[in-house]
């Protein structure tokens, strides 16, 4: 591995919102102890998940966002829509814990690379305008601009637009380098920290906010999930429903979480004696498309994997665990484990495998940076993180999967895996410190 010939680019802060804790403390403590955050919803009467099983953030509601984690942004709380609240705490978060001195960082080069899902409005944001440009018995598309569009709140596009999380973040730190959003579902995070990667050894940048926000625990989304998706709705006790790879599941659970990540150049870290979480060694990405329009995920993951090991400098061999994408549906976890297949040939059924959904489901733009961190901390008590639920082997996908209890580890190199199932890929190598 040589890393000589480029800027090194280490993890210097982490500020995590997760349906398992909110802050690094309280997640690695219920990922150290196994403690599930996925339950009956306590912020939603009525969705289109199964029971109204999800992983939400129920810590993060409108008490705690005014009085505690947006209580500096309490003014500007009418254009974030719940998604990019989440996302502007975690960055707040993740500065904090890097003990970054916004004072002394040259705001020109300091930027943002924020990833997100397209935001939905809810319901009853567009009730009003929808029954104006309605003849009473059906919606008229030639209404909109003159009788709908006037009655919605003037600022209504601001509160969902998926570029303001970073717009946001930048005012508030007053990071004035390159920033950028992605809005690409599950694979967001690895493509945020590749862009946050190539930004800083090209020298444009010192600091970068690389983070993502996701939410599939909405009304509309909910129903997306429902009618794409395979839920799980088995079995009774929720904390058991995320399933990754065993021979049991039912499928995904949506979730909701945020999380942005601190990178620095590694000289600019180490002279203001920040400590350290991990380094970014490199990232890749994929997309494939069959003849027929179908996706190949299989395809995708395993070039977003090539990709990833051959950016950072190292071989299949060389990584000590994979946080796998791990979504728990019957046929991509097969495709997943085929993917690792195709890079680690016989090592795939021996490298430890975690998967990391089984605590807080699928937060669709939210998911890969959460993971990965819970990796990072796990790593810094020298293990690898159990895979919750995993109790019967699917021979299909025949994975060495971490369970029961963490796993301990002196190799600190792992691949984080993330997809969508529309066939985008990405991957990212990380070493934890």
């Amino acid at each position: 591995m040589n890393t000589d010939s480029k800027r090194r680019i280490l993890i210097t802060g982490m500020g995590i919102l997760s349906p398992i804790g909110i802050g690094v403390d309280a997640f690695q403590e219920s990922l150290m102890s196994g403690k599930s955050g996925i339950k009956k919803s306590e912020l939603y009467a009525y969705l289109a998940a199964p029971d109204t099983c999800v992983g939400e953030v129920s810590d993060f509601n409108s008490s705690t966002i005014k009085k505690q984690y947006l209580k500096n942004q309490r003014r500007s709380l009418k254009v974030m829509c719940r998604e990019i609240q989440l996302g502007v705490a975690s960055a707040n978060l993740a500065v904090e814990d890097s003990a970054l001195d916004l004072e002394a960082v040259d705001s020109e080069r300091f930027g943002i690379e924020f990833g997100a899902n397209l935001m939905l409005s809810p319901p009853e944001v567009l009730f009003g305008a929808c029954v104006a440009s309605s003849d009473g018995s059906k919606f008229e598309y030639k209404r909109w601009g003159a009788d709908g569009l006037p009655k919605m709140e003037p600022l209504w596009l601001l509160k969902y637009l998926p570029n303001m999380p970073a717009c946001h973040i930048g005012i508030i730190i007053d990071a004035r380098g390159p920033s950028n959003s992605i809005t690409q579902a599950e694979a967001s995070g690895n493509l945020v920290l590749g862009e946050a990667q190539r930004v800083i050894e090209r020298g444009w940048a010192d600091v970068m906010i690389a983070g993502v926000t996701g939410t599939r625990v909405h009304e509309i989304k909910s129903i997306h999930a429902k009618f794409w998706d395979q839920l799980a709705d088995s079995p009774a006790e929720f904390s058991q429903r995320s399933r990754p790879f065993d021979n049991t599941r039912t499928g995904q659970v949506v979730g909701e979480a945020a999380c942005s990540l601190l990178l620095e150049e590694k000289s600019h870290a180490e002279n203001r004696g920040a400590k350290i979480w991990g380094e970014l060694l490199g990232s890749g990405a994929s997309c494939v498309i069959n003849r027929d329009g179908t996706a190949n995920m299989r395809a995708a993951m395993s070039n977003s994997i090539k990709s990833a090991l051959k950016n950072a400098g190292v071989e299949p061999g060389d990584i000590g665990h994979i946080n796998a994408h791990g979504l728990g549906e019957q046929v991509f976890d097969v495709l997943e484990f085929q993917a690792i297949q195709d890079v680690f040939g016989d090592q795939a059924t021996e490298i430890p495998v975690t998967a990391l959904k089984s605590y807080f489901g699928n937060s669709g733009s939210g998911c890969g940076i959460v993971e990965a961190s819970g990796s990072l901390v796990a790593l810094k008590q020298g293990v690898i993180p159990a895979t919750l639920n995993y109790e019967t082997p699917d021979a299909d996908c025949p994975l060495n999967v971490v369970r029961n209890e963490p796993l301990a580890t002196n190799n600190k190199l792992f691949l984080k895996i993330s997809s969508t199932t529309f066939g985008q890929a990405s991957a990212s190598v990380i070493c934890g410190a």
